[in-house]
């Protein structure tokens, strides 16, 4: 004769663990539709300006990596003419 005074505590704990578990998920599940709602596509003028400003900035870097190998050929040019003005100034006078 167990069963029905049992049945109430029982029922109360499923009721707890029901509302423990279930409250984040429902938190969730709303923050989720709230999401997919409060996020509006990009207008379109912003897009295409967004692809203009990517490829000066492409264009820019391989304009930057130019000078940046120019630069190493006259530093490597500077160095050849000082180790050959060098070795023709201390091989002349031998």
């Amino acid at each position: 004769m167990d069963g029905p005074e049992i049945l109430v505590p029982l029922g109360g704990m499923l009721m707890i663990i029901v509302l423990a578990l279930g409250f984040p998920v429902i938190r969730l599940l709303n923050k989720r539709i709230d999401a997919r709602t409060a996020a509006p596509l990009p207008p379109s003028d912003t897009t295409a300006r967004l692809e203009r400003i990517e490829h000066a900035i492409e264009a820019m870097s391989v304009e930057v990596e130019r000078i940046a190998e120019g630069q190493r050929f006259t530093t490597k040019l500077l160095s050849e003419r000082a180790t050959a003005a060098r070795v023709g100034s201390g091989g002349g006078g031998v």
